[in-house]
């Protein structure tokens, strides 16, 4: 999984305020980090939800002659050298931009703003970088060189890179320019499906793929009772989604979703029935105890392909329960045994190689998907070290 969380602005700085605040609220409602605005409707932003605001300061103003000091970041360029309304001047030193940069560079989070014209846009995007938490490049006609120019010549100094885009698919490209790729990208799209899809293609390419492994059912035993979890999730999961569980941290198994009909109860496809207290559960780059989870974690959905996608936990119900053992040996020259414990019940089921079944239906020789970590772990976090688990 990618640790580099990259961050989607909506641009909304043009036309009218019916026009801007329905960019606004879509992205809102779709997730995306941030949205650039001019001064005047800051204060009007902040009433539509919570999200962060970058406001263009007038004329290359301070924050506080410009009156933005509501924005959580002030943006520097627009109406001056970075759009071309002012010439760049020779010496950098005499740049209003560079210079208004510096008045707010370590008290408020700033952003320059360059509209990438030619080859001197580009190095003065780079020149201003340096008292910058943002620069945000606009290329006035798509193209991929400058800024993988830029990105080369910023990718060791501190101001994230914020790429203009027009599409999900520019956004995409954007983030996977030059393998480190943008800090975040400005959409500028009236296309309310754009935004959306931008944060869900945003979104899967930062989770990437589990893998997943074969392992071959050895035993199925009935036990006494003990406490088992269900996680409700404030997500919909389908057919062959569920959550990476097990009693060992090198080996989860793919407990599925009860996203099933079932004669003896409705589906309940937010829900996953996952095990008992002591279990451990991905919950992203680390594994938790399921006890431990509670209403506003993160959780990580996974399917049978191993495509993931984060949830966040809406409630966590411990009960008493019937339990069932299920032993199993990992594919692989070392053939390693894992193990899992469930509740003892119909619509408790594991992810096999071509469908869901039923830890009631079980046996000997049967194949389920698990996630095998080559790492231990400790307080949940992978480690290189010698851990035995039974």
């Amino acid at each position: 999984m990618n640790g580099k969380r990259r961050e989607i602005w909506i641009k909304a700085d043009v036309g009218t305020w019916a026009e801007k605040k329905s960019r606004i609220t879509t992205g809102l409602e779709s997730g995306v980090d941030g949205v650039l605005v001019v001064e005047a409707d800051v204060a009007k932003v902040t009433e539509l939800g919570h999200l962060k605001i970058a406001a263009f300061a007038s004329d290359s103003e301070t924050e506080s002659e410009s009156g933005v000091g509501e924005a959580d970041i002030v943006v520097y360029g627009a109406g001056s050298e970075g759009d071309g309304t002012m010439q760049i001047p020779s010496d950098i030193a005499d740049s209003e931009v560079l210079n208004a940069l510096k008045s707010t560079f370590g008290t408020k989070p700033n952003a320059g703003y360059v509209e990438l014209r030619g080859k001197k846009y580009e190095q003065f995007a780079v020149d201003i970088a340096d008292y910058c938490n943002y620069v945000i490049v606009i290329g006035k006609d798509w193209k991929i060189i400058p800024l993988e120019n830029i990105i080369a010549e910023l990718q060791h100094k501190d101001a994230k890179v914020i790429a203009g885009v027009q599409s999900a698919e520019e956004a995409m490209t954007a983030f996977e320019t030059l393998e480190y790729g943008a800090d975040g990208v400005l959409l500028d799209t009236d296309d309310i499906s754009e935004i959306k899809r931008a944060v869900e293609l945003r979104d899967a390419s930062e989770m990437g793929k589990m893998p997943l492994s074969i392992a071959r059912i050895t035993k199925v035993e009935e036990r006494e009772m003990g406490d088992r979890v269900c996680v409700d999730t404030c997500s919909l999961m389908t057919l062959g989604e569920g959550m990476l569980v097990g009693s060992q941290s090198f080996a989860l198994f793919l407990v599925h979703s009860e996203s099933e009909e079932s004669p003896y109860v409705a589906a309940r496809p937010f829900r996953v029935n996952a095990g008992p207290v002591y279990a451990y559960v991905l919950v992203g780059e680390k594994t938790r105890y399921l006890s431990e989870l509670t209403s506003g974690d993160d959780i990580l959905i996974v399917n049978a392909e191993g495509n993931a996608r984060k949830a966040i936990v809406g409630r966590v119900k411990i009960e008493k329960r019937p339990l069932m053992l299920v032993e199993a040996e990992v594919e692989g020259e070392e053939k390693r045994k894992c193990s899992i414990i469930l509740q003892n019940a119909e619509t408790i089921k594991l992810m096999g190689k071509t469908k869901p079944i039923s830890v009631v239906d079980l046996k000997e020789g049967d194949e389920v998907l698990v996630h095998v970590a080559e790492t231990a772990r400790h307080f949940g976090i992978a480690v290189e070290e010698m851990v035995i688990e039974k």
